[in-house]
């Protein structure tokens, strides 16, 4: 039949829409031939139901039915095809006597096969071929071209040559196959899906190089942008503090200058005030003389003798008119304190303008925070690896301390479970990425929180060093150190919600303070090798009460 096939031309085996060989042909009742899917698409987006040939019209639309013969005779014309093109691929050289197919019979020299029978998938010389000829059932089989790794080639349901593929499931097919498995599916020849996908690959390919460059271009600029952005920003810090250093050195020269007139002024005050002082302790002591004569004086009972003492001059010394003087500097003062505090006033003004400058600029802070938001995972705690200590709430978001009786009451232990610390993993690892949770620790007064890796110690506690397969901060009362560096305030203050964000490839484990989109702390040039596992410790009442829970929450997007 295969060679009776090949006296036939190809343009009797396609189909006139879309012009390559039939794949599950029909017949029109005017006898053309079409693809099933082809006429069934003509007819579809035609107002009136014709044949596409010779314009026949139809007045109800045909059942259509394969035409199994034509199928058939289409099936092994393709087979010829593929193995012709199998055997003289332009690409190839044709096989030499060192590459030629042998015969799968010949048992002393094999001889080079002229023909592979399909069905039983042999390749046979000339000598054993002859039973394919005389045999009836032989007869019947399919010979093709000689082809090696034939089962390869062949369907292993239907035992025929894969001659079609479905580009739906990416599959290669027989024609079987196709009738039965693939009826409504995108299926075409060999040689068609060849040139196809061959075609997409080469589109694809293109895409990505443009995508290449384009990322490579992207990093060069952001690479550039980073290194201006950097030195421009050493530029204005050394400006804005070259300035404010100046300002402030002015205002300390102002102040010195200030002290120093108020100090002068004061002193020459005290000056005058010490000679009026001195003047009048003189008019007083006089005084007290005069006071004392007069005394005498006025003692004297005789007439005569008392006239003859009266003074001849005033009986009061010469003293100076009071209201001449006074130390009262009050007012002079307040005219110096006054513009002072004026002018103290319109700097705390601008320092105020200054300051809201400087977190109108801080906000770039939250806008970083929102784009590590984006990597939000959604975390549950794994039972399995949490202290006997610890209740884990139902939805496995929440983890507290109880006190308990711990290990006495468990008869065997999972292996998985902490028993020195007293903390829980989650529910799955990460690696190869970058992932982000919230963790919301409210009031408490002591907690660990961070990522571990698969092999931590459960059984004891891990050595505190930057090897010890955990990245995480530790919050006692009020302030944070890290697990790695026991004793090394990293940060001060509470926090509610803290984030966690890593980026396994870029080796960095960051914690934020989510209320004010602000750095606690980050590890940084870490290198990981195993998956990274979320670790929340809710620790025990050491520093207070602290049962309160640790509780994984949603991300709240910062504007």
């Amino acid at each position: 039949m295969a060679s009776n096939l090949s006296l036939l031309s190809e343009e009797q085996f396609l189909c006139p829409i879309c012009l390559d060989t039939f794949t599950r042909p029909v017949s029109t009742p005017c006898g053309h031939n079409f693809c099933i899917s082809c006429l069934t698409s003509y007819w579809n987006n035609e107002p009136v139901c014709q044949c596409p040939v010779c314009k026949e019209k139809f007045e109800r639309r045909p059942n259509l039915k394969v035409n199994t013969f034509i199928s058939e005779l289409a099936s092994q014309f393709m087979l010829l095809q593929v193995t012709g093109a199998h055997t003289w691929s332009p690409n190839q050289p044709k096989a030499s006597s060192g590459s030629a197919v042998l015969c799968d019979i010949c048992t002393d020299t094999q001889q080079e096969a002229i023909k592979t029978c399909v069905e039983c998938q042999t390749s046979y010389c000339d000598v054993h071929l002859k039973p394919h000829h005389r045999a009836a059932g032989l007869k019947r089989h399919t010979l093709v071209n000689p082809l090696a790794n034939l089962e390869d080639r062949i369907c292993k349901e239907h035992k025929r040559l894969l001659v079609l593929f479905c580009k739906k499931d990416i599959v290669l097919l027989c024609d079987v196959c196709a009738s039965s498995q693939h009826t409504t599916h995108d299926v075409l020849p060999v040689q068609r899906a060849y040139k196809e996908m061959k075609g997409l690959l080469g589109e694809t390919e293109a895409k990505v190089q443009r995508m290449i460059q384009e990322r490579q271009q992207k990093l060069q600029s952001m690479t550039e942008s980073v290194q201006q952005s950097n030195k421009e920003t050493k530029d204005v810090i050394v400006n804005c503090v070259q300035d404010i250093t100046t300002l402030v050195s002015e205002i300390q020269k102002s102040q010195a200058e200030l002290v120093k007139v108020i100090e002068e002024k004061q002193k020459a005050a005290e000056e005058q005030a010490e000679g009026f002082i001195s003047s009048m302790q003189q008019e007083l002591t006089e005084l007290q003389k005069t006071e004392t004569r007069l005394r005498d004086l006025k003692q004297i009972d005789d007439q005569l003798h008392f006239l003859q003492n009266f003074p001849k001059q005033s009986l009061l010394p010469h003293t100076m008119d009071l209201s001449t003087f006074s130390f009262n500097r009050q007012l002079e003062l307040q005219n110096i304190q006054k513009p002072l505090s004026s002018f103290l006033s319109q700097l705390r003004m601008l320092l105020n303008k200054m300051n809201t400058e400087i977190n109108t600029f801080s906000v770039s802070n939250n806008v970083m925070l929102s784009y590590l938001q984006q990597y939000e995972e959604n975390i549950f705690l794994d039972p399995d690896t949490a202290h006997p200590l610890l209740i884990l709430s139902d939805d496995g978001k929440q983890v507290r301390y109880s006190m308990g009786s711990g290990l006495w009451g468990i008869q065997n232990v999972n292996p998985n479970m902490f028993t020195q610390h007293l903390a829980v993993l989650g529910h799955r690892g990460f690696s190869s990425r970058r992932f982000y949770f919230e963790v919301f620790v409210n009031q408490k007064t002591e907690w660990c929180l961070g990522v571990a890796t698969a092999s931590i110690p459960r059984r004891a506690a891990p050595i505190r060093t930057p090897h010890c397969g955990l990245w995480a901060i530790w919050f006692l009362e009020d302030k944070f150190e890290t697990y790695s560096s026991p004793g090394v305030t990293v940060y001060s203050g509470k926090v509610e919600r803290v984030g966690v964000f890593v980026d396994y490839d870029g080796g960095q484990v960051s914690f934020y303070d989510v209320e004010t989109a602000t750095l606690i702390y980050s590890f940084t040039e870490c290198f990981f090798s195993e998956e990274l596992y979320p670790y929340l410790n809710p620790c025990d009442n050491e520093y207070g009460s602290n049962l309160d829970p640790m509780v994984i929450v949603p991300v709240s997007r910062t504007e």
